[in-house]
Formats: C-alpha cells, sequence, structure tokens
C-alpha cells in the first residue's frame, strides 16, 4: 500500500480508504448503499489493515450515527492501529440548533462523534458541507480549539466551493488558527469537475484530495450496459436522483474505453477507475466502500499497478466535457493558464 502525506500537515494516509457508508443501513436511503453489521463490519477492517489500508471514513449523519457505532465497535482493541475520519454540519434532528458549523453544534457534534465511536480523538474532522449562515471565524475557532485540546489531530472540509475554501484558509492564516489540510470531494472520469477550480486551488495552496464516491455514484461498477436494463442490485435504484446526473451515452462512450483497458490490464472497470484517479494532481486518498468482501477485495486490487499514459489518455479523451465559463474561457490561454491535469504532477 502506497501512503501519501497530507502537503499542509505532517500525515501521511494510505492512498485508499474505507468508507462506512454501508455501515447500519439505517433508513431508505442509507439501506440502499448497505447494511454491514457489526460482524461483517469487522471482517471488512480487518480486510483493509492486511492490505494496509487503515484510514477509515464515516460521518454523523451515516444511518443517524449508527455508522460510527458500528465502526467504533469494529475497531475496538485497535485504536492505535487506525486513522479515522468524520463530519458533522448536517441535521441530526429537527431541532433548529443542531445542524450547520457553529459553535453549539459543532461542540455537541464532536463529543457525539467521539462517544459513538469510542475514542478520545478523531484523526481528521471534516466540515460535511459549508455553512453561510455561520461567520468563518467562528467556525475555524471552533475547530482550532477542538485541535488544541486534542480531540481532533487535523481540520478538513468537503464539498465546498473555491471561494468557500480559499476565504476558510485566509482566516486560518490570519488568525494562526489550524487549517483545512484536505478537501474531500466528489471526482471521477464521470465527474471531473472538480478539476475546473477545485484542483487549481488545491495544487496552489497545498490542500489534499480525498475523493468520495469514486465510481461515479455507482455507475463505473462494469454493470451498466448500453442496452441493458439496470441490475437488479443497484443504489441508484433508490438513489440516482440525489446524486448527479449522468448522460446515459456520455456514461456508454466511457465504458467502451474502460472495456479496451480492461482487455489490456486483465483489470476490472472499478479497478482502472480506481487507479486513474490516484494518478491525478492533488489526490492524496481514493475512498472506497463495498457491500461485502468480494467488492471490497476487488476495490483493493485497483493499487500496486499503474495505467500507461496512452491508457490514461485514452480514458481523459473519452470522459471530456467543455467546462462551464469561465473555465472554457481560461483554457484558450493555457500557456499563461495552464489545465493541472496536463502536467502530470500531484501533490
Amino acid at each position: 500500500m502506497e501512503y501519501r502525506q497530507l502537503v499542509h500537515s505532517g500525515l501521511k494516509v494510505p492512498v485508499l480508504s474505507f468508507g462506512t457508508g454501508t455501515f447500519g443501513g439505517r433508513g431508505k436511503f442509507f439501506g440502499a448503499w448497505g447494511s454491514s453489521d457489526v460482524a461483517e463490519a469487522t471482517r471488512l477492517v480487518d480486510m483493509c489493515l492486511d492490505a494496509g489500508a487503515n484510514f477509515f471514513d464515516t460521518a454523523d449523519v451515516y444511518s443517524k450515527g449508527l455508522a460510527e457505532e458500528i465502526l467504533g465497535k469494529a475497531i475496538s482493541g485497535r485504536r492505535d492501529k487506525v486513522l479515522i475520519s468524520t463530519k458533522a454540519t448536517f441535521a441530526m434532528s429537527g431541532e433548529p440548533n443542531d445542524v450547520g458549523s457553529s459553535r453549539h453544534h459543532l461542540l455537541a457534534s464532536c463529543e457525539a462523534s467521539l462517544r459513538r465511536l469510542g475514542t478520545d480523538y478523531i484523526d481528521v474532522y471534516h466540515m460535511h458541507g459549508f455553512d453561510a449562515l455561520t461567520p468563518v471565524e467562528e467556525v475555524l475557532g471552533t475547530l482550532d480549539g477542538l485541535v488544541q485540546s486534542g480531540k481532533v489531530r487535523y481540520i478538513a472540509c468537503s464539498n465546498f466551493s473555491g471561494w468557500h475554501l480559499m476565504k476558510s484558509l485566509d482566516v486560518s492564516r490570519q488568525y494562526g488558527w489550524s487549517r483545512y489540510v484536505a478537501h474531500q470531494v466528489y471526482y471521477s472520469l464521470v465527474g471531473r469537475e472538480y478539476e475546473w477550480e477545485l484542483m487549481p486551488l488545491g495544487l496552489d495552496q497545498q490542500v489534499a484530495a480525498i475523493v468520495w464516491s469514486p465510481l461515479g455514484w455507482g455507475r463505473l461498477t462494469g454493470k451498466l450496459r448500453r442496452g441493458s436494463p439496470l441490475p437488479k442490485v443497484s443504489r441508484l435504484h433508490e438513489t440516482a436522483e440525489s446524486g448527479p446526473p449522468v448522460d446515459n451515452e456520455y456514461l456508454y462512450r466511457i465504458v467502451d474505453a474502460f472495456d479496451e483497458i480492461a482487455k489490456e490490464t486483465g483489470k476490472t472497470i472499478p479497478q482502472i477507475a480506481l487507479n486513474w484517479l490516484l494518478q491525478r494532481p492533488t489526490v492524496a486518498n481514493v475512498i472506497i466502500g463495498a457491500r461485502n468482501e468480494e467488492q471490497l477485495r476487488q476495490n483493493l486490487g485497483a493499487v500496486g499497478w499503474n495505467l500507461t499514459s496512452d491508457q490514461i489518455a485514452k480514458l481523459d479523451s473519452a470522459s471530456e466535457v467543455t467546462p462551464v465559463y469561465p473555465y472554457w474561457h481560461q483554457r484558450q490561454f493555457q500557456e499563461r493558464n495552464p489545465i493541472p491535469t496536463s502536467s502530470g504532477t500531484r501533490s
């Protein structure tokens, strides 16, 4: 297992981490993801640790806290062997202050996560989304306090716009507070918008990318085919409308490229999709999920080899889209405003 540094920090993480959205299965939405109980979760954690993937990602809203509880039990007795990432911000109840990134909510959320996880510290604590109603100074001052207390080791954000992240970094710099060392982002071969602004920002400001939903909201499993119905077992039956829309013909064009590369490499479509991400600039970690041991075993097979430059170019070409303004205009000035992915560099 390769390890990469979260750039503006001293922390190294494995390039693959395990996402626990499949733990618990409480409610219709998360039930469509999976429903691993403690016994199955423990087996999956065992497999990850055997492969060197000791980083586990969760969130308070995953199955309304149940995913954190199950993860806590699955790592019981080996907390010192793992890294834990969890998140706060989204609503956990209908109470008016049980949502957002206010000092009131974050302090309560952190304590609740620590209790559910059965630990006294969180390695990476994410703001799950940007709270425009709470002053950025209040958010970052609270997070810095959690770091100083030892309850949180590093802070990160997720799903921020470019200006959200840049403003946050500037406020941390102004007050000498802990800053976001990572940005957890949606990025895949059917969703490359991250490259337009957030990737250049990550390179410029040294913010590592942790990628969620690397298989395009379940579309890059190899099961979706031109002329074939949606498989019976697919979370897309319940979650498609909650995720990013993808044109079918665009998807099939990418799948065609996958098929060609799968024949050349002997790898599966998910393995190729994950390997492509691991060769992109700023990407430090990709979160993999699994309903069962076989899916996890396949996803872990995405490391230990690399796509060739020609294979990467084929996937790049198949998945290319015209970006929205101002990014399409900026691409006409590449000699002074280069596209990060064209350099072949990464953080």
